[in-house]
């Protein structure tokens, strides 16, 4: 049932003082983030103590909270429509999109949207190629998936196999997609420890694709320590059987068989040591990238993109836990990282957790060429906490293109979507948001939007469990980027998006 508007600011306290504290202590002294379940395998569910269970129901009676399934926005916020998932019934991940049509990756596969009517959207195939967690992007004829789980050989009807084995197999499949309705798997390209994420550099001829991955283990043969870098791939447009690994740049260059990433624990308890990358956002147009990787934060030089060369680096050893992805500002003088505290599958928006952790963290780019370095300003965290059976932790989110403000809109899991303002980076707020009641009041169950992005004119958001949203923001604050229109989007390859604009 849709509750079609309400405005009331949900900031409740839930959970006993003893309860929360043990959920911190496993945070903290957790490893890198807990991984979604492979392909076909059921979402989590762990059922919560009595007492949780009972104060997640009071709540919902008293209105504190959504109840089970209930949709909520604030005011300026529309539910446009939601499609449910069909054949492809595994964890819905990332989105990218093309004209008319919108890409959503899923641990089973894909699903290529018409969204022309973004009231009415169609389904204009569904691909079963199971590899979590088919981080998905396109770029003309060519859609990539990434494959992070190990498995018997590189084709779509694959099984599950250990990574001790050496013939198995993680990396990069590519899709020719110049008929949505019938894509080609056309090439495949293996990569050391797979492909959790990756991030496209396009270029005219070539696309050179930056392949994060991590925790490598001395038992694994494709996946030995130290794994202190990436993979990038060169992909011929034209011929991208081609494809292949051209480089492994170090980023963390160190001694020993750990490289020179965060330790970790026990020298910076609760923060996950470095051994590698988690994602990659580019902005080409002005030859930057900014790295989320586990224990770091990095800025870094793309001009040659074959060779990236890091210009600084950042630690939070007091708030961040796992650093996931990055999102550059317009004028590229900042960046916004995210913290994914329980490794998306924790209940960390509460008030026992804090704002603090599990949040996005806002740094200022100050200086220039290769002197410019991070400056860290605040973090924002949403403030509407959410029962101790919802996963919610800051994840996958784009800028909506307003000229002069900085604003973005975010998934948060099952925290939902959130529109919020970094214009004055010390001073961030939320403009508006949406979101679903708990999947349950009584069992963890992992849900929620993995990635909302906006896109000519509307909100797009790939929900785990409940499938493909579209919402509608009616602000003046963000009425202007309703008036830039993309060609194509893949958010980790940020666009400049008033270079050929004007508005």
């Amino acid at each position: 049932m849709t509750l079609l508007h309400t405005t009331r600011t949900r900031r409740r306290q839930l959970g006993v003082a003893a309860a929360a504290a043990g959920l911190l202590a496993t945070l903290l002294t957790a490893g890198p983030a807990a991984a979604i379940p492979d392909p076909g395998d059921p979402p989590a569910g762990d059922k919560v103590s009595s007492g949780l269970a009972a104060e997640t129901r009071s709540a919902i009676k008293r209105g504190d909270i959504p109840g089970v399934d209930e949709v909520v926005h604030s005011d300026n916020i529309e539910h446009v429509t939601n499609i449910p998932k069909d054949a492809i019934t595994g964890t819905n991940s990332d989105l990218a999109f093309q004209g008319k049509y919108a890409f959503a990756g899923n641990y089973d596969g894909f699903v290529i949207y018409d969204i022309r009517n973004p009231k009415k959207p169609k389904t204009v195939s569904q691909v079963l190629c199971p590899g979590s967690q088919n981080d998905i992007s396109v770029s003309g004829d060519l859609l990539f998936l990434s494959t992070d789980s190990s498995r018997s050989d590189d084709s779509c009807s694959s099984t599950s196999q250990p990574a001790t084995e050496k013939s198995s197999w993680e990396g990069m499949k590519i899709f020719d997609i110049s008929d949505k309705r019938n894509p080609r798997y056309v090439a495949a390209v293996e990569t050391a420890c797979g492909s959790h994420t990756h991030t496209l550099v396009p270029e005219h001829k070539d696309v050179y694709v930056y392949v994060s991955s991590y925790s490598p283990n001395a038992a694994f043969p494709d996946c030995q320590p130290p794994h202190d870098g990436i993979s990038v791939i060169k992909v011929p447009r034209k011929a991208p059987h081609k494809a292949k690994v051209v480089g492994f740049p170090v980023l963390f260059p160190g001694e020993g068989p750990d490289g020179g990433g965060n330790p970790g624990a026990p020298t910076n308890p609760g923060v996950s040591k470095t051994t590698g990358c988690h994602d990659i956002t580019v902005l080409p147009s002005k030859d930057l990238a900014a790295g989320a990787c586990m224990g770091d934060g990095i800025l870094f030089d793309i001009r040659n993109p074959e060779r990236p060369k890091v210009i600084d680096r950042v630690q939070d050893n007091v708030n961040f836990a796992f650093w996931h992805s990055a999102t550059f500002n317009q004028k590229a003088n900042k960046v916004v990282f995210t913290d994914e505290l329980g490794g998306g599958v924790g209940a960390t928006c509460n008030a026992e957790i804090g704002p603090n952790r599990g949040a996005d963290g806002i740094y200022d780019i100050k200086g220039r060429g290769d002197h410019r370095k991070l400056v860290f300003r605040s973090y924002f965290k949403i403030d509407r906490h959410q029962a101790d059976t919802e996963n919610c932790v800051a994840h996958n989110g784009s800028l909506i293109p307003v000229k002069g403000r900085d604003i973005m809109v975010q998934a948060w899991y099952q925290g939902g979507v959130s529109v919020w303002d970094f214009t004055d980076s010390s001073r961030p707020k939320e403009i508006g948001w949406f979101e679903r009641g708990p999947l349950s009041d009584t069992t963890s169950v992992t849900g929620g939007s993995w990635s909302a992005y906006y896109y000519n004119g509307y909100i797009y958001s790939n929900d785990m469990a409940k499938g493909f949203d579209v919402l509608k923001i009616d602000d003046r604050r963000t009425d202007a980027g309703k008036r830039v229109r993309m060609d194509e989007l893949n958010v980790q390859t940020q666009p400049d998006y008033f270079d050929d604009f004007d508005d």
